[in-house]
């Protein structure tokens, strides 16, 4: 059984963080990050910082057979504007349309919600994803160097007006 629900309580916070670490260690070791480079960085995040974002976002797990195996965040930035932030799915369980369902599952809420568009940062130098968002309709709207990250980060934007 496979569902997508909000996550708001202590377990699944802290086994979203496990999620969270686990989808995201295998960007850190292709792009060589770690806590000196880019402490920020999703593969080193911790429970507290999980909490954080829980305040400012909706939380959402995707569970196979009650076991979570992805995650994805949904921050409302103004009235018609939302981010998406840390889309992860479990390196066992990709490739297999459980990213595609968790972006879906956040432009439903975000059109539910009244919102407009979905925003995204991502690594730049990561083409592939980038083309896998692109596929999902969403458009490159910038990039941009930051002084304390060790990437180029790029800015991707899906409007959801018909």
């Amino acid at each position: 059984m496979e569902e997508i629900r909000e996550i708001n309580n202590e377990l699944d916070l802290k086994n979203s963080v496990a999620v969270i670490r686990d989808s995201f260690k295998t960007v850190a070791i292709e792009f060589g990050l770690n806590e000196l480079n880019c402490p920020t960085h999703p593969s080193l995040i911790t429970l507290d910082k999980l909490l954080e974002l829980e305040k400012k976002a909706r939380l959402f797990g995707l569970f196979l057979n009650n076991v979570q195996a992805g995650f994805v965040a949904a921050e409302k930035a103004d009235e018609t504007l939302y981010y998406m932030d840390k889309l992860a799915v479990i390196p066992e369980h990709r490739h297999k349309g459980y990213g595609k369902k968790l972006v879906e599952f956040v432009l439903d809420y975000v059109k539910k919600n009244k919102g407009e568009k979905v925003s995204l940062g991502m690594i730049d130098e990561s083409a592939v994803l980038k083309n896998w968002y692109q596929q999902l309709g969403f458009e490159v709207t910038g990039t941009k160097n930051f002084e304390h990250l060790p990437f180029t980060v790029c800015f991707m934007e899906r409007g959801l007006l018909p």
